[in-house]
């Protein structure tokens, strides 16, 4: 294997790991967001109020953007056992 092979597929498995964690990282910023203008413009500061919130658009995420998120890890999976070959050689 060359180095510029190598280096090509930590590239993608780094896209890959970027785009699945891309939709929960930013429903979590999002959410965070607008309940921390919430609590500011309320002077409301119960950590609860800011967890479960977040944990339900979380979870809601994940229901949404799974079966996206398992495609391409999925795809990017066998695109790597089909290359096998070819890297050995």
């Amino acid at each position: 294997m060359s180095p510029d092979l190598a280096i090509e597929l930590g590239k993608q498995a780094l896209t890959v790991a970027v785009l699945i964690a891309a939709p929960i990282l930013l429903s979590a910023l999002a959410a965070g967001l607008i309940i921390g203008m919430f609590q500011a413009a309320t002077q409301i500061n119960e950590q609860t109020m800011s967890f479960v919130p977040k944990l339900a658009v979380l979870v809601l995420t994940l229901f949404v953007a799974a079966p996206w998120m398992l495609q391409v890890l999925l795809d990017f999976t066998q695109k790597l056992f089909r290359g096998i070959p070819g890297f050995i050689g």
